[in-house]
């Protein structure tokens, strides 16, 4: 238990010392408290050797007055401490999360489901931070309040105090062991609500899936499943407690009448005072009540140590390494030189060299799995290269920060993202300090001023989560703003246009020109007409570059290209016939 408490000090922080105040406050709070045996000693002493006077009484009465107030004020400082250093603990711990997220490889959110980083962020650290505060604290409280009471006795009379410490000593050997059986229970209950949190977020984002193909009864099932298996581990954690909690509170119940039957004794055989005595039977009944109660909470111990360790691990798992911590360059050329990449045991990118000079443009071009979006990727560092580098300005990225190298970079995916927040707000993404002018004049070279201001609050009407309130060719050149806003000054166009209606496709495509402009592009396309222009095609397959020129070049060559192009305007051209 002594270790949890130090894990749990050590993951305040910088709100340790805050948690240490309410350390001292809760040793403090216990001090006050337990003058009510001083308080009652004087009192019960008095009338025993039938002394009792007003000033005997004046002298309890002001005691117990400095117990309660001592105990009301301690008791503030400690509950504002400990809360105050709970939460912002456990607030810092999210935004830490999240900052260390982005500093991942992509391949950590592939090997990690979306439920185990949801349940981190949200129910594993609720479980710190509801329960944390309340259960250090009454912990503390309450065998330190037993400790000092026990230890009073013991200055009255060493052999009551001997019980009364054998008591504390017999309820913390119980505690030991109900954290070492704890520990496989409380692991599974954390397993048990990152399952769940991961069936609730798939079964709410397939919802379009479950309803499309009407199987709503098997997606609820698997929902069920999840609650009930989440249900029976705490209930089962509830259950393999209970025992333990039952002992403790057997333990101080027996001590209490064993310190009341040997008070009685030891006065009987005349070697125990008659006020020590009376005190002794009244502190019978209050030296353990906190005890109680502590055993009780220690059953979270565990449960709580579980999860900051989760969330310890999730931190602690190694960023990409940020090498010489490269933050600028002064030309922005791109460079694969032999660069290798495999993903699961599988060859993605094999030995690619390319050159992309600055301001100059290139298309990926190639059928779907042959590694175009994953080269993207390698230039922008969401993946490390298995073999060979890539260099932008000359540095290779593994050097870059990941924010500097990030910042060089305007990406427009063909799956688009937008927050749920205003209009402007997801345009300026990018570059938040912008202005509203700036904003506007993004959203007009993007060719979307005009639908957003026929929004209900223009610029500022919510969008949904993920945009919902948009359509695709919508969200789409709102992207393309967010990119134009951004400024930077390499672009990636990932299939920025594949899936646009054919009435915002114009649009679209002249937002994209607007976006290219006086940029190094790289672009990924499967509608070829888009890539005519462009100064240098690469044609991927199998992870390899199999053809490299301009389009005329590739088209007098033959090759793939060619025969891509030819089946391409023969799809174009087909049409039905009347028979």
């Amino acid at each position: 238990m002594l270790s949890t408490i130090r894990a749990y000090f050590a993951f305040g922080g910088a709100n340790a010392a805050k948690l240490r105040r309410g350390m001292a406050w809760a040793v403090a709070n216990s001090l006050f408290e337990a003058l009510q045996i001083l308080a009652l000693s004087i009192v019960l002493s008095a009338v025993a050797r039938r002394e009792l006077s007003s000033s005997t009484a004046v002298s309890s009465l002001l005691v117990m007055l400095v117990s309660i107030a001592g105990s009301f004020v301690t008791a503030h400082f400690k509950s504002q401490n400990f809360c105050d250093g709970n939460y912002s603990m456990c607030g810092e711990k999210r935004a830490a999360i999240g900052d260390h997220l982005r500093l991942l490889p992509m391949g950590y959110f592939n090997e990690t489901s979306l439920g185990e980083m949801a349940s981190t962020m949200t129910s594993t650290l609720d479980d710190v931070q509801n329960a944390g505060g309340i259960v250090y604290t009454n912990v503390i409280s309450g065998l330190v309040l037993t400790l000092i009471m026990s230890l009073s006795l013991g200055v009255m009379d060493p052999r009551c105090g001997l019980l009364a410490l054998a008591t504390l000593a017999g309820v913390l050997g119980v505690m030991a062991v109900m954290q070492r059986v704890s520990r496989a229970t409380s692991r599974r209950r954390v397993e048990a609500q990152q399952g769940l949190v991961g069936a609730v977020l798939e079964y709410v984002q397939g919802m379009s899936v479950v309803r499309a193909f009407s199987v709503a009864k098997r997606a609820e099932s698997r929902l069920g499943a999840a609650i009930r298996s989440c249900e029976a581990v705490n209930l089962g954690l509830e259950l393999r407690f209970i025992g333990f909690m039952v002992l403790e509170a057997a333990i101080c119940k027996a001590a209490s009448v064993g310190l009341c039957l040997l008070s009685v004794h030891l006065w009987v055989s005349g070697s125990l005072e008659t006020g020590t005595c009376l005190t002794m039977l009244v502190a019978s009944f209050l030296v353990f009540a906190k005890l109680e109660l502590v055993g009780s909470y220690a059953s979270l111990l565990r449960m709580i140590d579980l999860s900051m360790d989760k969330v310890n691990a999730l931190i602690a798992t190694p960023p990409m390494d940020e090498g010489a911590g490269v933050e600028s360059s002064e030309g922005f050329d791109i460079r694969l030189e032999d660069v290798s990449f495999s993903y699961g045991g599988r060859r993605v990118v094999d030995r690619v060299s390319l050159d992309i000079p600055q301001g100059s443009s290139c298309a990926l071009v190639g059928p779907s799995g042959a590694g175009k979006t994953t080269l993207a990727h390698l230039m922008v560092r969401f993946w490390d290269v298995s073999a060979g580098r890539v260099l932008v300005g000359g540095h290779d990225v593994r050097d870059w920060k990941v924010d500097a190298l990030l910042s060089n970079f305007s990406m427009v995916f063909q799956g688009v993202y937008l927050f749920d927040d205003t209009v402007e707000n997801n345009i300026k993404f990018g570059r938040p300090e912008a202005s509203h002018e700036e904003v506007v004049e993004a959203a007009r070279r993007a060719c979307c001023d005009t639908f957003i201001e026929s929004l209900p609050q223009g610029y500022e009407t919510r969008v949904g989560e993920g945009g919902a309130a948009l359509s695709g060719g919508e969200r789409q050149r709102l992207s393309i703003a967010r990119a134009i806003l951004k400024d930077a000054p390499v672009v990636i166009l990932d299939e920025a246009t594949a899936n646009v209606d054919p009435e915002n496709e114009l649009e679209l495509q002249r937002a994209v020109e607007e976006l290219r402009r006086g940029k190094t592009v790289i672009m990924i396309a499967h509608r070829l007409k888009t890539v005519r222009t462009v100064d240098q095609i690469a044609v991927i397959d199998a992870g390899r570059i199999v053809q490299r020129g301009t389009h005329d070049e590739l088209m007098r060559s033959g090759g793939i290209y060619r025969d891509f192009v030819g089946m391409r305007e023969r799809a174009i051209g087909w049409r039905l016939a009347r028979s």
